[in-house]
């Protein structure tokens, strides 16, 4: 978010046709949670090209970009690394250690799709788990996200959007921005 040092999402592989959908939820939760950017690994150009038309029209900022290799990125990043597994630490066990190092560094958020390779969990400083049992990475994503920004994501707000989904109790309401 605006305040603090940049969170990327970096999302670990891409399986054309299973994979779409949750590709671009990954990127969506990521952008309306409070991170500032996806990486999406693979064949995610349509993903992509989803999330960018959704902040055009919803607002921004966010960026998400699409790349063949995950590990320059990986083992270039310049801060602390939080990789989302089911095999991790408990989420309520490391988010303060990962919040106080987010004070003043960048933070990556690795989000798997498939078999995620050993050098991932190797190199990440925290091997972080909502749960230990099998879960969506959008939900590990979404309650870390949460955790990590202590809710203040969901009061954020969104320059340059053409629209804004107005909440109700019932129904669906889209309004147009006026500038």
């Amino acid at each position: 978010m605006q305040e603090t040092p940049e969170v990327v999402v970096l999302r670990l592989g891409h399986r054309p046709g299973r994979d779409d959908r949750m590709t671009t939820h990954v990127a969506l939760t990521a952008r309306a949670l409070g991170a500032d950017r996806a990486v999406l690994v693979g064949d995610a150009s349509q993903a992509a090209e989803t999330v960018a038309d959704i902040t055009d029209r919803f607002g921004g900022p966010f960026d998400v970009t699409v790349t063949d290799a995950y590990r320059p990125i990986l083992r270039d990043w310049e801060g602390p690394v939080v990789h989302l597994t089911m095999y991790g630490e408990p989420v309520e066990t490391v988010t303060d250690a990962v919040r106080e190092r987010h004070r003043t560094d960048p933070l990556l958020v690795v989000v798997g799709a498939g078999k995620v390779d050993f050098e991932v969990y190797d190199r990440a400083n925290w091997n972080v788990g909502v749960t230990n049992q099998p879960h969506s990475e959008v939900a590990a994503l979404a309650v870390f996200l949460d955790r990590l920004f202590e809710g203040r994501e969901l009061d954020r707000k969104w320059e340059d959007a053409d629209r804004r989904v107005v909440p109700q109790a019932t129904g669906k309401r889209v309004e147009e921005v006026d500038d």
